[in-house]
Parts: C-alpha cells; structure tokens; sequence
C-alpha cells in the first residue's frame, strides 16, 4: 500500500512535469537531437521515454536518494547533426581528476552519514551520480534523470520498481547550469545545493525558491575584492569577466558596488569569448598591456584563462597584478613555470578549505566493478582508472574513454602512481561539497524528528518519509545549522545563501623552482562583526622587481624542457626577484594635503588634477574634494594644509618704526624739560621776563604733554588708549596753541598801548584775562571731546579688510564728525594765532617774538595740512604712525621756532640778554 502510495504521488508530480515543462522545453532539448521521446501512436497508458544521451553516472541504492552533478569531464564534442541520420552520442573529453574527487566526496559524506548511529537513524542513504562534461544540454539532462529517476526502471513501469527519485541534488557547478536547472526544477521546489555556483542572480527567492548554495554568491565575493582593492589602495583596475551569467553579473555588481563604496574606477571592462577568437583576445591583451592600469582582476574559468594567458605570453605582458576570482584561484593547469613570471604574486579569492578525515581511506578503497555489465551504470570510476593508469577495459564503453594501451586489471594501486587526486592538502569545492550532503541530511533528520501534532505544516502536521514533497524539504533546508567537523558553522539565509568566508591566496614561485599557493588572509561575514578583512602582508609576494621576464625563458634558461603546462627545472632559477611592497594602480596620484582634486573633463572620477588651494583655504587630508575655509582668525599656512594665526598688525614698541616714534617723543619731551629748566633757571633775566615768561612756561609743559601723548599711539589698542590719544592729543595742542595765541594778542595790545591814547588796551590782557582766555579755550576742546566720548566712544577694532593674511588692530574714531570737530578747533585757533602773528610781524622792538609766532604757526599749519591727506590713504599702523609724526613734527617746529633763539642768547649770548640791549635797540629804531 505504501509502494503504491508513492507511485501515485511520483505519478502526479511527474505528471505535471512533463503536461507543463516538456510541452515548454522538449522542442528546444529536440534543436540538439533527432529524438527525445517517441509515444504510441495508440497512446497506451504509459509511454516510453527514450534516453537522450549515454549519460556518464554512478549510483548507490538507499532509502533516500540524493542526486549529484559534478564536472568530471570539463569539454564535449558534438558531432555534426546533419538531420538526415539520428545523431550521434556526443563525447566527453578532458577527464577532470578534481571533479572526479568532488563526486567522489559526496559518495565519502554518504558513506560516512550512513554509519554515523546518531544521524539519519534507520534511513540510509543512496547516491546517483551524474556528470555534466561541461556541457549544458548534457548537465541538464542528467538534472531530468534525477528528477525523474532512472526512467525505464521506474517512471514507465507500473508497479513502480526501481530507486526513487532523489529528494534533493547537490551541483551543478556552473552558475548557468544552476540557472537552467533551477528555473525548471525549482517548479517543483525540489531542493538544489549548490557548491560551486557564484553568481548573485541565485539569491532570487522568486526565480529560484529552492535553491542553496554553500559556497558564498559573487556579490559576497565582489565586495571582498574591493575590500582589498581599498587596502592596498588599487583605486585604478582592469576587469575581465566572461560571457555568461557568472560573469555578467559579477560585471554589473562590481561596478555597482565599486561606485557606492567610492574605491576605484574601471579602466577597462572587457568580456572574454568562450571560443578561443584570437583577434579578440589579441586586442583584449593588448589593452591590458598599454593600459595604465596595473591591477588586473578576472572573473573566468580556467579554460577561458589558460587561452587569455597564452595571449598573454606571446605579447610578453609584465607588470601586472593579477586578482583571480575562486573560479580560477586553485587552477593547478595555470602554475606552470612558463606562466608564473606572468601570474607570480597573484592574488585570489578562494573557497574556504577545510578538512575532511578519512576521506584519503575512502579514495584508495575506490575500484572499477569488473562485473558491471551496464555500460552506463557506475562507468566513471572506470574510466577515471583508465585515466589514472594510462590503460583501458575490455569492451571500453564507445565514446567516454580517451585511455588506450593495456588493458586494466582493476587492481592496480593508487599509491603508487603520481596523482593530485590523492593530493588532500587543498579541499575546497570537496569541502563545499561535504557540507551540501551534510545540509541535505541534517533537514532530512530534523524532518524525522517531527512530532505528530507539532509539525511546522497546516495543521500542525508532520512530513512523512513515504509521502515526502520536495517543499517540505525545502522547509527545513532553510532552517539548518549544524557545524562541520572542522569548526565551521553551516547555516542558510533567507535567500538560500551561506554564511560567506573566504581564503585569500597568493600565488609564489620560490627559487628552487616549485609553485605554492600561500594562504595570506581571509575575508569573512559574521552575524555580529560584519564584514571582516585580515590580511598578512608580510606573506605576500610581489612580481614587480623584475621586468626581465623573458630572459628567464631564453636558450641559456634553466628551464629548457617546456610546453604550455609543463616545464622541466634543469637547474635552480637564480633570476628571480621579489619586490616587498604592493605596486600602484592609480589614474591618478593622490592630491597631497593644500591641494584639491578637479575631475577631468570626459574621464572618470579617478582621473583628476591636482589644484593648490586658494590663499585662505586648506585641505588637511590626502584627495580632498574641497579646500576649507580658514576661520576668522586664521590664515592658511604657505603650503596650504592648515591654518594658522594670522599675523597681529599695530604700531609696536618693539618694531623699528616704533622703536623711532617712541625715541623721539622721549627726546622731544626731554628737549621741553631741559628748555623749561633754563627758563626758569634764568627768570630773571629781561629775555625770559620780556615774553611773558608764565605763558613761556605753560607754553613748554603744554608741548612735554604734546609729545608725550603720542606714546599713547604706540603699543596694542585697548579700550582706555583709543579713549585718551584723541582726547590728550586735541586737549594738548589746543592749550598749546591758546597760549601762544594769547601771546600774539599780548603783543599786539603792548605795541598799540606804546602808541599814543591806547593805554587802556593793556586792561584787557593783564594776567588773570591771559590765564582765563587760555583756560576756556582749552574747556571748549575738552567739551568737543567729552561729547565725542560719550556719543561715539573710540574702540579697538580688529581690521581684516586692509590685508587678508594679517588682522590689523586699530581705534576706529567712533565718530567721524567728532573727530573733525577736534581738528577744525585746533585749525581754527592754529590759522587764527598765524594771521594775528602776521599782522604783527613787523612790529617795532628789538626782540620781535611775533616773527617767531609766525614762523612756528606756519611750520604747524604746513604739517597739519598734509597731515589729513596722508592720514586718510594710511592703512591700520601706518595711519598711527602718520598721526605720532605730525604730533612730533608740529611739536617740534613749534619748540624749535618758539625757544630756539631764546635758548641761544641765553645761553650763548648773554651780553643781549639784558634790558638795554632789548630796549636799546627798540629805543634806536623808534
């Protein structure tokens, strides 16, 4: 009952398949053959389908049956079909050793879950085997066989005899192959997991809903590339990929990803044909080889690289780094002596390797069944022996041995001849393809362990061995987790993805001769860190210190034996150098700090110059997009990568200029001094007596204020000083120039009192007038300055307009008009005092001090005159320094023209300094 149970569902499901898919694909599977099936034309109740190839398998009987596609020949060749005779079978060539050790994995991970008591209890598992000779017709008719079992033993008999169909397959290798397979029988949700298929369009929950995978997708495998790109700073790089799915969306990926993560630019992309089309890959290496670019990464498979890489030998291509995508990191047909000059240092993303023990026992116990009469039952051990040993069966099945020689005994002993199949230093893709069949047994043994009432389906209902749908395998494939043996933890995504890990490979050739593959690093997705690059630089090798490399192949090489894949070491190369620093692969160099890039014009964003900041601005990193600003107070420093203080400008004490204004004002104060003391040494004397010696005296204290308020120019603007140099300075010269004004007046009411009836005059410039006309004059300015103060009060001001590298400190006056008022009241008694003094310039006396007045208001006027001139077109401490001069200058004009020759017959001339001297003279004249 529970035979015929299964036989209705298989019934049903293939049923469906081929009422909707055959009706879709059969036409196209007919385009490559002269029939897939014939039916009755009396259409019994069953029909028979006809095989479409001589497929190369290997089976294994079981309760549960899981289905393999491997690789294990990697070309076929089809013969001409020329639709007047049935075509025939095509051949595989080219026996994969490695692809023969990833199917035989899988039987190892069988066996090794069959005698496990804690896994799978009471279920054994069964294996059926297909090979897919790197052909896609082929490779998806072998994924039809195991969706429908082994057709004439089962789905065309009616009492269901026969191995079931498998639960779920583990392949196929290429991503195309996983696409077509998975487009079809993932109609089904029949589980496919895949260890070797890459190509991110398969993490498409809605175009593959039972698909999985256990090696990490391209997009994984991009992003880890450009994470190692960044590292060494390879911002300029060549990308090669091929012409089918894998390599077309790893295209489109990387350079979505590369200009989101802002790491680089392509200098080229180039697609690699799939037939060996020498005008292309000639022009395609050809670009290489001009192009400034060094980094060069390929997404190909092996087949592709070794007709790129012979290209690449006869143009004699150096200087490149090459990035080798998982597809071709572990290519042994690859590192040969002949290519590793070319390809020594390459750097490669390779499948995580692991560790799996007793696999090596497994491998030697391997041996052809020498009663198999099914040509086409478990035929690809024997034709692996016949590869092996160089030998052949007796009748060797037409079209699937390449071997010939003597016949094959099947006991000969695989430790004794030289193979890599026994080489288990290196399992990658077996140890994807270990932790597939673990995946696939692991849902099935949770399936088991459903209790009724609990299960994850309608109704809490559990999944049963007998009545098992592919879906509900799916169901708990999607939920695994288990870890491997080596410590590896294995769990699906929502999207059917591993957690990623990769190794990170270099390839070296040491000086002895011999090639290794050095494991440098890793790049990993964990669930709580993210993505993590660890790189081991110090072990990695660099191809860039010789450009001699085709001297190491010359007639005198130590290679003399050599063809493409092999060459035979003769002696030790001495010729080989490594270079201990990664190369450079910019567009160009990066813009050092004070610079900033400028894109050029039709190129990409990689491709730029370099242009100096403008003054005020910095850029303190390498390739910044933009200079910075300085702040207000700061000013770029010469080279433009930072900011400094901006020089501080004022009149100083501690510059020459100032170091001048300030010793002259001592001086000048110092002259006021020395002259006020002889005059008061010598106030007895009829010359200082004749001059009205208390104006005299005023006179000179008011001209030491005079130059002593032009100390209050010099030095750092503060707030009290900008307040009191205007004020000190119009209050000084206005009590300076109210005395000798006074003075001229004294003068003129003296001579006019000497004339006759004018002796009433001098009543009205007795000593208290003279002191008090000195007085209000004086208050006046002290008013005008008052009010300046107080309205509009000076201030320190920080200038940045007259330079823009320095800040100038000056007073601002506050108020224009302010200040002008305290120059025209100086200018007013100034012009005033000189007319008066003219007026009386020609008086009758002996000593006429209203010449003297002239002279020293006309000096006055003349400095201060072109004093506002100069004043106005004076910036920040220049505009002091002009001010501090016509103080001094006018200071010392006026005690020059006032005191000089007072001083001088004084001192020097005392036989005039008496009163008939004074008076005689003046007597004479009159």
């Amino acid at each position: 009952m529970k035979k015929r149970n299964r036989c209705d569902r298989r019934r049903e499901v293939m049923g469906e398949f081929l009422g909707t898919y055959l009706l879709l694909c059969v036409s196209i599977i007919l385009c490559f053959s002269s029939s897939l099936c014939s039916v009755s034309s009396s259409l019994p109740s069953s029909c028979k389908l006809r095989r479409k190839f001589h497929l190369n398998e290997m089976h294994k009987p079981g309760d549960v049956v899981l289905g393999g596609l491997f690789e294990v020949h990697y070309t076929s060749i089809f013969p001409e079909w020329t639709f007047t005779s049935e075509p025939q079978q095509p051949s595989c060539k080219g026996f994969d050793t490695l692809g023969f050790r990833h199917a035989i994995t899988m039987a190892f991970a069988i066996d090794e879950i069959n005698k496990n008591s804690n896994l799978l209890h009471n279920v054994t598992l069964g294996y059926s085997l297909y090979d897919n000779c790197g052909a896609l017709i082929i490779g998806f008719s072998g994924a039809l066989s195991l969706a429908s079992s082994r057709e004439e033993q089962f789905l065309l008999q009616e009492n269901c005899l026969g191995s079931p169909p498998v639960l779920g397959i583990v392949g196929d290798s290429f991503s195309t192959f996983s696409i077509a397979i998975s487009n079809v029988l993932g109609l089904f949700k029949l589980p496919i997991v895949s260890y070797f298929a890459t190509c991110s369009c398969l993490s498409d929950r809605q175009r593959f809903p039972s698909f999985f995978r256990t090696i990490p997708s391209d997009a994984f495998q991009v992003r880890a590339m450009i994470q190692i790109l960044k590292h060494f700073g390879w911002t300029w790089i060549g990308l090669l990929v091929t012409d089918d799915d894998y390599g077309l969306h790893v295209a489109q990926s990387f350079q979505s990803d590369l200009s989101q993560s802002g790491g680089g630019c392509l200098a080229y992309l180039e697609v690699l044909p799939w037939d060996s089309d020498q005008s292309e890959l000639k022009r395609i290496v050809y670009m290489i080889k001009t192009s400034t670019a060094h980094v060069v990464m390929v997404f190909a498979h092996e087949g592709q690289m070794i007709q790129l890489m012979e290209e690449v030998v006869r143009q004699n291509v150096t200087g490149q780094q090459w990035i080798a995508s998982e597809a071709w990191t572990a290519a042994a047909v690859l590192q040969t002596p002949r290519l590793m000059p070319y390809l020594n240092g390459t750097l490669g993303i390779a499948i995580r390797r692991g560790e799996i023990p007793g696999l090596r026992e497994f491998l030697l116990q391997i041996r052809p069944d020498q009663n198999d009469n099914d040509s086409y039952g478990n035929n690809m051990v024997r034709q692996f022996w016949e590869y092996t040993f160089q030998c052949r069966f007796a009748p060797s099945p037409e079209g699937w041995t390449e071997a010939g020689g003597a016949l094959c005994t099947g006991q000969e002993d695989l430790q004794n001849v030289e193979t890599e199949f026994l080489d288990l230093s290196n399992l990658r893709p077996e140890y994807n393809v270990y932790k597939a069949v673990y995946a696939l047994a692991y849902a099935l043994d949770d399936m088991l362990q459903c209790e009724l009432g609990k299960g994850p389906f309608s109704g809490h209902s559990c999944a049963a061995l007998q009545t098992l749908e592919p879906w509900q395998l799916v169901h708990y494939l999607q939920k695994v987790n288990f870890t491997t043996s080596f410590g590896d933890q294995v769990s699906f995504d929502e999207n059917g993805d591993v957690l990623p890990i990769y190794d990170i490979m270099n390839w070296q050739w040491l000086p002895d001769g011999s090639i290794k593959v050095q494991n440098v690093g890793e790049v990993k997705k964990s669930a709580f860190k993210g993505e993590e690059l660890t790189l081991h630089e110090d072990k990695i090798f660099w191809n860039f210190g010789s450009k001699e490399v085709t001297s190491a192949f010359s007639d005198t090489s130590p290679f003399m034996d050599c063809n493409f894949y092999h060459c035979k070491a003769t002696q030790n190369d001495s010729h080989l150098f490594f270079s201990p620093q990664p190369p450079r692969s910019v567009c160009s160099e990066s813009c050092p700090p004070g610079t900033r890039m400028a894109r050029k014009k039709g190129e990409p964003v990689c491709c730029f110059d370099c242009i100096p900041c403008s003054e005020g601005k910095i850029s303190n990193k390498t390739d910044s997009m933009e200079c910075t600003s300085c702040p207000e107070d700061f000013w770029s420093s010469p080279q433009r990568d930072h900011c400094v203080h901006k020089k501080t400008e004022f009149l100083s004490y501690h510059e020459p200029l100032g170091i001048c204004l300030t010793t002259t004002s001592l001086l000048g104060t110092f002259i006021c001094a020395v002259v006020l003391g002889i005059f008061i040494y010598h106030r007895s004397t009829p010359m200082v007596r004749a001059n009205n010696s208390e104006l005299s005296f005023l006179l000179l204290v008011s001209l030491k204020l005079c130059f002593l308020c032009s100390l209050l120019f010099i030095g750092r603007p503060r707030l009290w000083t900008c307040q009191l140099r205007h004020a000190a300075f119009g209050i000084s010269f206005v009590l300076c120039v109210s005395c000798i004004l006074v003075k001229t007046m004294v003068v003129l009411a003296v001579f006019k009192a000497s004339k006759p009836g004018g002796g009433s005059s001098l009543k009205w410039f007795g000593a208290v007038q003279q002191r008090g006309t000195v007085l209000v004059l004086t208050c006046i300015q002290a008013a005008i300055c008052t009010c300046w103060i107080v309205s509009a009060s000076p201030v320190p001001h920080k200038n940045t307009q007259y330079h823009n590298d320095k800040i100038v400190y000056e007073c601002v006056v506050g108020s224009t008009i302010g200040f002008a008022v305290l120059l025209g009241y100086i200018g007013l008694l100034a012009i005033l005092s000189f007319l008066l003094a003219f007026l009386a310039r020609n008086l009758p006396d002996n000593f006429n001090e209203a010449k003297l007045i002239t002279f020293s208001m006309l000096i006055f006027c003349a400095v201060w005159v072109a004093f506002v001139p100069a004043y106005v077109n004076s910036p920040g401490k220049y505009a002091d320094a002009v001010e501090v001069f016509a103080i001094l200058a006018s200071s010392f004009g006026l005690l020059v023209a006032l005191f000089g020759p007072k001083c001088y017959i004084i001192l020097l001339k005392p036989e005039r300094n008496t009163k008939k001297a004074i008076m005689g003279r003046g007597t004479t004249k009159s």
